[in-house]
């Protein structure tokens, strides 16, 4: 029998003739933190802080660009590509009025909420998103912008358990959004639940008088007594009546008139 000394010599691995070199290390991006995220409070012993990790100014960064993100993908503003106010044509007769009542809006010189009412392609939408652009570029405001029937189409999908977002999570970030633009009110499905959501999103902003912008080509008469009454309030409502036809067709001037009741 061999003895252990004499088989270990026999069974150890060779060694290359030409060793792989190992990778180099990567210099850090960040070198504060070198990529770690976080550093450790510098305070004494007894301090509320010592031991505690804050984030790094990578880290703070990053979070920032993941909310601005974020607040891009839920604002739905980019895709109004020719939607500001420089690319509205403000000499149209008669819309002259519509222009510099919702410039002054997005500068916070009028009442809290804006209504815009009025046929279909009569710019209703075009000032409305003008305003939220340059409310979130000037002032960094969340606006969310959601066409009414899609908003609601929305809430109902999140009650699935699978949802990027949770209903309730969803639903507050609505109910409290520094600028809500509210599109086509009145073209939803009115069923008992669509009534009751959108009430209650409207109700909150009404009392807590949150910065909403409301667009509207259907006769306020036949929407929900309850909403009517709120967004019609002329201590709260800055109302703008556009009796126009479609500018999409070639030929029709927009004439618009302010509301008596405002």
């Amino acid at each position: 029998m061999k003895r252990i000394g004499d088989i270990l010599p026999a069974v150890a691995p060779r060694k290359l003739s030409n060793p792989v070199p190992a990778p180099p290390i990567p210099e850090p991006e960040c070198t504060i933190c070198n990529d770690v995220g976080f550093l450790r409070s510098d305070v004494a012993v007894g301090h509320p802080d010592f031991g505690r990790l804050i984030a790094c100014q990578c880290t703070i960064s990053k979070r920032k660009y993941r909310q601005e993100s974020d607040l891009d993908r839920r604002s739905s503003l980019n895709a109004f590509h020719d939607s500001s106010f420089d690319d509205f044509d403000q000499h149209v007769s008669g819309m002259e009025d519509a222009f510099d009542i919702s410039y002054a809006y997005s500068r916070g010189k009028t009442k809290p909420w804006l209504l815009l009412s009025g046929p279909v392609g009569v710019g209703k939408t075009h000032l409305a998103v003008a305003i939220g652009k340059h409310s979130k570029e000037q002032d960094n405001l969340e606006v969310i912008f959601a066409v009414v029937p899609d908003l609601l189409d929305h809430l109902r999908a999140s009650f699935d358990p699978k949802a990027e977002h949770a209903y309730d999570d969803r639903f507050n970030q609505i109910r409290n959004a520094q600028l809500l633009i509210l599109d086509d009110l009145g073209t939803e499905n009115a069923t008992p639940w669509a009534r009751e959501k959108l009430f209650q999103i409207i109700n909150h902003r009404y009392t807590e008088r949150f910065p909403t912008i409301i667009t509207t080509n259907t006769d306020l008469a036949k929407i929900d007594d309850r909403i009517a009454s709120r967004i019609m309030d002329s201590r709260l409502t800055e109302w703008i009546q556009i009796d126009a036809q479609d500018y999409r067709r070639p030929g029709y001037a927009p004439k618009l008139r302010r509301s008596r009741r405002v």
